[in-house]
This record gives structure tokens, C-alpha cells and sequence, in this order.
């Protein structure tokens, strides 16, 4: 597999599609806890407001997706230089390596910085354990959708 244009744009296609499966999954638990229950978008709103100078006392949700969906196509385009660039991964099953790249990317973007971020440790949650788990589930869902996709487009 060599990377072109179309092999990027079709990555990038994935990682939105699959960012959109991994939203529908939090949709639920954010009605239940609010903007704080869900970690990535938490860290959005935060963001969101600090770049475009808003005020915090509402939430952006057109920030809060343009990051979210901005990050999970962008994952879709690192998925596919990974498999490029590391000719062995694509001797692991791709089912496998969705997961994994899923939690990778977890551990890189999401736990290093949603505290210097929000000012909220994940692992020490005022909502418990939940938001954590939910996190950790919306991004499996998210790497076996780009996994799926990966297999039937890019990797036939």
C-alpha cells in the first residue's frame, strides 16, 4: 500500500465516520452527565472557549464537534500511515489493531493532558469511574468502526 491522495482522503473519511459512531455511543451518558461526563468533549468546550476567546458559561458544541470530528479524521489519516509506515501491523489482524490504535491514541491524547485542560483528573472524577469508562468505550467503538472501514476500502 503506498500513500496517495485518495488513500489519505479516504483515511480521513473513515476517521470522521468513525468519530461519528463513537459520538452517537456518548450521546446517552452526556444527556445523563452533562458536558463533564464526557472527557473529549469536555477538553473541546475548554478549548474551544480559550482559542475563540468565548465566555464559559455555555456550551460550543459547534466547537466541541469541529475538534472532535478535526481529531478523528486526522486519527483515520494516522491509522493509515502506522499500517504504511509499519509493514508488520498489517500482519495483525485489523480488528486487532483498531483496538489498539484506539486505546493508543487514548493514552497519548486523552490522559496526559485532559487535566491541565479542564482542571479535572480523569482517574480522580467528581462523576466516579464512569466517564473514564465511557471514554475508553466511545474510543473501541472508534477503532473498530475505523478497523471495519479499513477492511472493506482501503485494505480490501
Amino acid at each position: 500500500m503506498q500513500i496517495d491522495p485518495f488513500s489519505i482522503l479516504l483515511s480521513l473519511l473513515a476517521g470522521l465516520i468513525s468519530t461519528g459512531f463513537m459520538t452517537v455511543i456518548e450521546i446517552p451518558f452526556w444527556k445523563r452527565w452533562k458536558l463533564t461526563g464526557i472527557l473529549e468533549w469536555h477538553e473541546n468546550q475548554v478549548l474551544t472557549c480559550k482559542i475563540f476567546r468565548l465566555s464559559d458559561t455555555k456550551n460550543y458544541f459547534w466547537g466541541i464537534f469541529l475538534l472532535h470530528f478535526l481529531n478523528g479524521g486526522l486519527g483515520g489519516i494516522g491509522l493509515l500511515l502506522a499500517l504504511v509506515l509499519i509493514p508488520y501491523l498489517q500482519e495483525i489482524p485489523m480488528l486487532i489493531i483498531g483496538l489498539l490504535y484506539a486505546f493508543f491514541l487514548w493514552i497519548i491524547t486523552l490522559v496526559p493532558i485532559h487535566k491541565p485542560i479542564t482542571g479535572i483528573n480523569p482517574w480522580n472524577h467528581p462523576l466516579g469511574k464512569g466517564p473514564i469508562i465511557i471514554s475508553l468505550l466511545g474510543h473501541a467503538i472508534y477503532g473498530i468502526t475505523l478497523a471495519i472501514i479499513f477492511l472493506m476500502v482501503i485494505f480490501p
